[in-house]
């Protein structure tokens, strides 16, 4: 277990992240999410991540509000990723420690993070099972 103390974003982050654009609509997100049974995308412009989207950013979109108590499906899934991303979005570098990823994680209780190069480039995305993973790998040390 003490070799966990010692791992890094690096040694378990998924490198080749998928990505959207701002302007994709709902509806492609969604198909995206079942396709590729993912929890979230980075949302890049230019090659920069410019926000978070995530299956929860969908389910936001129906919540009821006294103005509009029945949400209608079609009108709502033409919106565009850009309208309902997280542009504040935590993220860590590929030498931040599992320890600190982890920490985070249940601190914030979101499903996975972004990981960014010095130059602010994507490099990679860590998810809760990736740390389950790193975990299950130094239980017997």
């Amino acid at each position: 277990m003490y070799k966990f103390l010692e791992l890094t974003a690096s040694g378990y982050m998924t490198r080749n992240v998928r990505t959207v654009k701002r302007d994709l609509d709902m509806l492609a997100l969604s198909e995206m999410f079942e396709r590729d049974d993912f929890n979230s995308y980075p949302v890049e412009d230019d090659g920069q991540v410019v926000g978070i989207v995530t299956k929860f950013d969908i389910l936001k979109c129906f919540a009821f509000t006294p103005n509009q108590m029945l949400p209608r499906y079609h009108e709502l899934m033409s919106r565009k990723i850009g309208d309902v991303m997280t542009p504040e979005f935590i993220y860590v570098s590929p030498d931040t420690r599992l320890t600190r990823v982890l920490q985070i994680m249940v601190e914030h209780r979101i499903r996975s993070i972004i990981v960014l190069d010095s130059a602010q480039r994507l490099v990679g995305i860590i998810a809760r099972e990736d740390v389950i993973k790193a975990l299950k790998a130094t239980a017997g040390e």
